[in-house]
């Protein structure tokens, strides 16, 4: 199971984040975002890819950042619609769509954006596009019929290793690739705690 830490603002703290040895370190490139990213990335060893994570941006706009922090993957987390993300895949970029889960999601739609994305994104639907805090119903995924990978978002912290366990068993995990980390593991918005994650990335090595 790979493991996505989110959210990333200051260069330090990423430094201190990315010795934990994560997969996918995410920023953040949305002006109302508490987690926007106002610096450069700090250099990163090449076995970490860097996410920028925008939404509704323009082409040129992701274009541009992905030049400027050498983005290597970009996760569209607002309406993109299925040709925008072919757009950004021309960009000889991996895109990552995210959705926002709740009961009335309809995932047919998903259909439309097989082709036009690398990866889904599960995240939690609220009133902000992302680092709500809350975990959604996994068992909604038990809708998902695709073999398209995804991450897994949406308040996971601490205290979800059992709720994990249980779930990255059944049928509906058969093709999550990936835990994306953000708000539960923070002392500030943009701030991990290190120890925290740590022992908790621990713990997913060890029971998953």
């Amino acid at each position: 199971m790979k493991i996505k830490i989110c959210g990333m603002k200051y260069p330090e703290n990423s430094k201190e984040i990315a010795a934990l040895q994560p997969d996918y370190l995410g920023f953040i490139f949305y002006d109302k975002s508490p987690r926007l990213l106002e610096n450069e990335i700090p250099s990163l060893e090449k076995s970490i890819a860097k996410v920028g994570v925008f939404v509704n941006a323009t082409v040129k706009e992701i274009k541009e950042k992905a030049r400027q922090h050498q983005l290597e993957t970009i996760q569209l987390h607002g309406e993109e619609s299925p040709d925008f993300c072919r757009s950004v895949q021309l960009l000889k970029l991996k895109v990552i769509k995210s959705f926002n889960i709740d009961n009335q999601f309809n995932f047919k739609i998903l259909e439309s954006y097989k082709n036009y994305c690398d990866y889904f994104l599960f995240d939690t639907k609220g009133d902000k596009y992302g680092g709500n805090g809350t975990a959604f119903d996994w068992q909604l995924l038990k809708q998902y019929h695709l073999d398209k990978p995804y991450f897994l978002s949406g308040g996971i912290g601490p205290e979800s290793l059992v709720d994990l366990q249980i779930f990255l068993q059944t049928e509906s995990a058969r093709h999550c690739i990936a835990l994306d980390l953000n708000s539960r593991f923070e002392t500030q918005p943009g701030q991990k705690n290190p120890e925290t994650l740590k022992t908790f990335l621990k713990k997913i090595k060890e029971q998953l």
